[in-house]
C-alpha cells in the first residue's frame, strides 16, 4: 500500500520534470476575469464566451485525447474543465503552460489556471473547453477527498487547512464566524459607537477575574501581561471625552481548555456614557437579535446541550433571575449571612468541587453555575452581590446589589454587563479587598490598578459597560470551544511521518 511518503516521492518527481520542461510550478501571476462560481451563476449569459479561471484540481479522468478535469473555487464551488489534445497544440512553458500531453504531470491538489470557451458538455454539465493551461501551484502532498473522510479530531485541529478544504461545513462555519463580528461592528457602529483597538499589553491585567499570562518587554526591561479584558482602557477613553467606545479583538486568560472555554479567544467589549444597565439590557436584546438574524437567518437554536433558545421578536424583553433570590430557593443559601460550613455542606451534597483556597465568591459562583446549566433562556441574571463585583455601581435601593446583568442562555453565561462604577474611593476600597483575595491565594483576583483609579479622579461620567466573547457564537452553532475556532492551540508534536519525510531536520544529534 502507497505511504504519503511514496505519495510525495512522486509527486517530487514530476515538480523536477516540470522544471526540466522549463516550466515555473509556482508562477507569481495569475489573471483571472471569472470565478468558479460566477461561471455557474451567469452562465447563460457567458456561455460562448471566453473566460479565465482558477482553481485547486479535484479529480482527472482522460479517455484517450479527451481529459476532464474537474476544479474547485474558493467558495467550494466545483467546474468541469474539458481539455482535448489537438495536432498542432503548443504551450509556452517558461509562461508556466501545459500540453494536454503533459496532463500526467498534474495531480489533485495542484491549482491550475484555465482559459477557455464556457459550454456545456455531451451530458450538459456546464463547464469551460480549455484552450490554455497553467499551472500555478504543485501540491507535493495529495489532499484526502470527500469519500475519504478526514474525521480524526486531533489531526483536524492540527491541520484545520485539510480541515476545512475536505469538510464543507466546517468551511461554512468560519464564513459564519465572520458573519459574527462583522454583524457586532455593524450593529454597534450604526449605534454611534467608535471602534478603537487598545493594546494587548498591560502592566496591570484587569477587568476581569482571570488568572493572566505574562511576558517581558526588553525594551523597558519590566513584566507585561498579555490582557485578559477590553474593560478598563476603554473606560480610560470614556475620562477621555469619548461617549461610546468598543473594541473587538484577543484577550488571554491561562486556564485550562473547556467545551466552553480557550486560554485565547477574540471577544467584545462596549462602554457607554451616560447610560445605566437599564439601557443596557435593550441594547443588549437587539444586538443578540441583529447578530443572529445576519449570521444565521434566525433567531431559534438548539445548541449542543439540547436545551431550544428563542430570542424572540422585536420589542420584546428577556426575562430576569435573581442571583440572591434562585441561591435562596434552590440551596436555603443566604448569600450575604450564610456562613462558609453551610455553603460548602450544599457543594459537597450537589458533587461540586470543595478547594482548600475557596472563598465566599467562588464557592457562591459554583453553586449558580449548578443553577446555571440547566437554563434555556435567554434570561438576564440580575442582582449580583456588590462584594462578587469589584466594578460595577451598587443599586440605588440596597447597596450590597449592583446594577450588573448577565446574558444567560444554553446553560451558561453569554454576557456579562453593568452601570459602571466611577466613584475613585469606592473603586480603590474594592481593589484593595481584591488585592487581599489574592494574597490569600486567589490568582484570579483582580490586580491593584492605581493608574485606573487615578484616571477615575479626573472624573469619568455615569456609563454602562458590556463584553461578550465568541463564546456565543460556539454556542448558537453547537460546537465546542475549539471546534470554533481556526488553529486552536495544542500541544507541540511531530509526527513519525513528519519525522520520515525530513529526516535531515529531525536525525540531528
Amino acid at each position: 500500500m502507497a505511504t504519503l511518503k511514496d505519495f510525495r516521492d512522486e509527486r517530487l518527481r514530476k515538480l523536477a520534470e516540470l522544471k526540466t520542461l522549463g516550466v515555473n510550478p509556482y508562477p507569481a501571476r495569475s489573471v483571472r476575469t471569472h470565478t468558479v462560481q460566477t461561471i455557474h451563476q451567469q452562465f447563460a449569459e457567458l456561455e460562448g464566451d471566453t473566460v479565465t479561471t482558477t482553481g485547486r484540481i479535484v479529480s482527472i479522468r482522460k479517455f484517450g485525447k479527451l481529459a476532464f478535469v474537474v476544479i474547485k473555487g474558493e467558495d467550494a464551488a466545483e467546474l468541469q474543465l474539458i481539455w482535448r489534445r489537438g495536432k498542432n497544440d503548443a504551450a509556452d512553458y517558461a509562461e508556466s503552460e501545459l500540453l494536454q500531453a503533459n496532463l500526467g504531470l498534474l495531480d489533485t491538489g495542484d491549482f491550475i489556471e484555465a482559459t477557455g470557451v464556457v459550454t456545456r458538455s455531451q451530458t450538459g454539465e456546464e463547464s469551460v473547453e480549455v484552450s490554455k493551461l497553467r499551472v500555478l501551484t504543485k501540491a507535493l502532498r495529495p489532499m484526502p477527498s470527500k469519500q475519504d473522510g478526514f474525521t480524526n479530531k486531533e489531526e483536524r485541529f492540527r491541520r484545520r487547512y485539510v480541515d476545512i478544504n475536505v469538510n464543507d461545513d466546517v468551511r461554512q462555519r468560519f464564513i459564519r464566524r465572520s458573519k459574527f463580528w462583522r454583524a457586532t461592528r455593524e450593529f454597534l457602529q450604526d449605534e454611534g459607537f467608535l471602534e478603537v483597538n487598545n493594546p494587548v499589553l498591560e502592566s496591570v491585567a484587569g477587568g476581569a477575574d482571570a488568572n493572566p499570562f505574562v511576558t517581558r518587554m526588553d525594551a523597558l526591561d519590566q513584566d507585561f501581561y498579555l490582557r485578559i479584558s477590553h474593560e478598563l482602557p476603554l473606560k480610560r477613553l470614556l475620562v477621555a471625552g469619548y461617549e461610546k467606545v468598543f473594541d473587538v479583538g484577543p484577550r488571554f486568560r491561562n486556564e485550562n481548555y473547556s467545551d466552553e472555554h480557550l486560554p485565547e479567544h477574540n471577544a467584545m467589549e462596549w462602554y457607554w456614557a451616560y447610560a445605566d444597565w437599564e439601557m443596557g439590557m435593550e441594547l443588549t436584546e437587539r444586538l443578540i437579535r441583529k447578530v443572529c438574524d445576519d449570521t444565521w437567518g434566525t433567531r431559534q437554536f438548539t445548541p449542543a446541550d439540547g436545551k431550544q433558545v428563542d430570542f424572540g421578536a422585536d420589542g420584546t424583553h428577556f426575562s430576569r433571575i435573581s442571583f440572591v433570590e434562585v441561591l435562596k430557593e434552590k440551596y436555603d443559601i443566604d448569600v450575604f449571612d450564610s456562613p462558609m460550613a453551610d455553603i460548602q455542606a450544599q457543594l459537597k451534597a450537589n458533587k461540586l468541587e470543595v478547594e482548600k483556597t475557596d472563598n465566599r465568591l467562588r464557592s457562591l459562583d459554583k453553586l449558580w453555575k449548578n443553577i446555571r446549566k440547566d437554563l434555556a433562556g435567554p434570561v438576564f441574571l440580575v442582582d449580583m452581590p456588590t462584594f462578587m463585583q469589584p466594578l460595577a455601581k451598587m443599586q440605588a435601593a440596597n447597596s450590597d446589589l449592583t446594577e450588573q446583568f448577565n446574558l444567560v442562555f444554553g446553560g451558561s453565561e453569554m454576557c456579562k454587563a453593568f452601570s459602571e462604577l466611577n466613584d475613585p474611593v469606592d473603586q480603590y476600597e474594592r481593589f484593595l479587598e481584591q488585592q487581599r483575595l489574592r494574597d490569600e491565594g486567589d490568582d484570579e483576583a483582580q490586580m491593584m490598578d492605581i493608574d485606573f483609579v487615578e484616571a477615575l479622579e479626573y472624573g469619568m461620567p455615569p456609563a454602562c459597560g458590556f463584553g461578550w466573547s465568541e463564546r456565543v457564537f460556539w454556542s448558537l452553532e453547537g460546537v465546542s470551544a475549539r471546534e470554533g475556532v481556526t488553529f486552536p492551540a495544542m500541544r507541540s508534536e511531530t509526527d513519525p511521518t513528519t519525522i520520515a519525510t525530513y529526516p535531515g531536520l529531525f536525525n540531528k544529534s
